[in-house]
């Protein structure tokens, strides 16, 4: 072949692979970032913050633009905004912690079925709950109001702060633990500290719960503050 075909040859060769490292670099540089990869970094995520909620937990995530002027990131973190929660309709955050990285917000809603207790009657101020009383229902967790009871244990022996119509859901903030310390009651008081535990008699001067603040006067006319019991006893902790 003549010096000048080959050169020629070699030329166009040396052009073609040119062109196509450019039009490789240039479309990496342009490309956009998949929506398959974002939507996997928010399932991913939704698990993780379903895990343990009570109930069964299921999410759809709304659609990410294919045509998206995004960069493609091989770093991407979700979140949820400040005070969010897993549940319900949200928006999930998706940032790319690369240098110069961008951050976008995806639609998503959250589902939790499970069993939450409405009232099965009418209910009046200051009733202990019994069995009878409560209905369970199933239903999605994630539309109904925050504290609900989704247990019966947590209504059970408890009194009621309103009155309620039969039906009603039952929230934990409407329900009062019995009081195990009656104001004026004599109480044993047990005063604990490091190495050492002492008993004796006093009176309680409020009303508690198990796991409240009570105070008590000792025999000696001191007033002391302490926890009430589950027995009826008045733990100080020095």
């Amino acid at each position: 072949m003549p010096f000048p075909m080959k050169r020629f040859l070699f030329l166009l060769t040396f052009c073609l692979t040119t062109l196509t490292t450019l039009t490789t670099l240039t479309t990496l540089a342009h490309a956009r970032q998949a929506p398959e990869e974002v939507k996997r970094v928010i399932e991913d995520f939704l698990r993780v913050q379903t895990r343990g909620l009570p109930g069964q937990a299921s999410f759809t995530i709304g659609a990410i633009d294919p045509n998206n002027n995004l960069p493609a990131c091989s770093a991407l973190e979700a979140f949820l905004p400040v005070g969010g929660r897993p549940w319900g309709r949200i928006n999930v955050g998706v940032r790319c912690q690369l240098e110069g990285g961008w951050s976008i917000y995806v639609p998503a809603q959250v589902k939790v079925m499970g069993e939450y207790f409405v009232t099965a009657k009418p209910l009046a101020r200051g009733q202990i709950i019994t069995t009878g009383d409560l209905a369970q229902r199933k239903g999605d967790l994630a539309e109904l109001p925050a504290g609900i009871v989704t247990e019966a244990t947590q209504a059970l022996g408890k009194s009621l702060n309103v009155s309620v119509q039969s039906g009603q859901i039952l929230r934990n903030d409407s329900l009062r633990a019995p009081h195990v310390v009656q104001q004026g009651q004599s109480v044993r008081i047990v005063s604990k500290g490091k190495g050492f535990q002492v008993a004796a008699e006093g009176k309680a001067l409020n009303n508690a719960a198990a796991g409240q603040v009570v105070q008590v006067r000792s025999a000696s006319g001191q007033t002391l503050s302490g926890i009430a019991q589950a027995d009826g006893t008045v733990e100080v902790n020095h």
